[in-house]
């Protein structure tokens, strides 16, 4: 699954384009290295957001289908870095 899809379906950005437009902008960082919006997400990856929200996350599995608001934090852990 794509960075961008992967987070508007997991809710930590609320809009596809807007997760699209920041992966072009070189706003998302995965292991350490920024990434396009096409990045395919694996499990065990380490999201950096930055932005003015900044965000890190855990990848803990990659739906393969669109998530429901109850089940989003099965596929994520925040982490404090």
């Amino acid at each position: 699954m794509r960075i961008d899809d992967f987070l508007s379906t997991v809710g930590l950005i609320k809009r596809r384009t807007v997760a699209k437009e920041m992966g072009t902008n070189g706003l998302i960082e995965v292991n350490g290295r920024i990434v396009k919006a096409a990045y395919d997400v694996k499990v065990g990856d380490m999201i950096r957001i930055k932005g003015s929200r900044p965000v890190s996350a855990e990848v803990l599995a990659v739906p393969t289908r669109s998530v429901s608001k109850a089940d989003r934090g099965k596929y994520f852990s925040v982490t404090n870095t």
